[in-house]
């Protein structure tokens, strides 16, 4: 099953239920910032159409109170989101990597990791394909 697309506040909730673990909709609520906390009737609503993606999912019932839990993994949906952005720069990483380096926002740590990523994948591709 594809991986739901989710917007900027659906987000916001995945993240509270990934940090916190299993959460009541007062929980997810508590989770952002006092200033610009949203009304619990929008919270709700949110949580509902996750749960309508197959998103989150009801574990159990305390009193009146639904708990919910993340159905996807933050990785995944991370994942579908950067493939979104990259699919708006025709599939090409090096656009986002240019404003990356150039707002500073990507360090030489970053790099490095990137760097021992793909000598990661490179032996894992080298040894599957000796294997064959």
């Amino acid at each position: 099953m594809p991986l739901p697309k989710l917007t900027k506040l659906e987000m916001r909730v995945m993240d509270a239920l990934w940090t916190h673990g299993a959460l009541c909709i007062r929980d997810i609520l508590e989770t952002f910032p006092a200033k610009s906390r949203p009304i619990y009737s929008t919270v709700q609503t949110i949580v509902y159409r996750l749960e309508a993606k197959k998103a989150v999912r009801r574990i159990h019932k305390i009193s009146n109170a639904h708990i919910f839990e993340a159905a996807i993994a933050r990785d995944a949906a991370r994942g579908r989101l950067i493939d979104e952005l990259l699919s708006l720069f025709g599939g090409r990483a090096q656009p986002v990597m240019t404003h990356l380096v150039e707002s500073g926002k990507l360090t030489m740590d970053d790099v490095k990791q990137a760097e021992e990523l793909l000598r990661n994948l490179e032996k894992r591709a080298a040894e599957k394909k000796d294997k064959r």
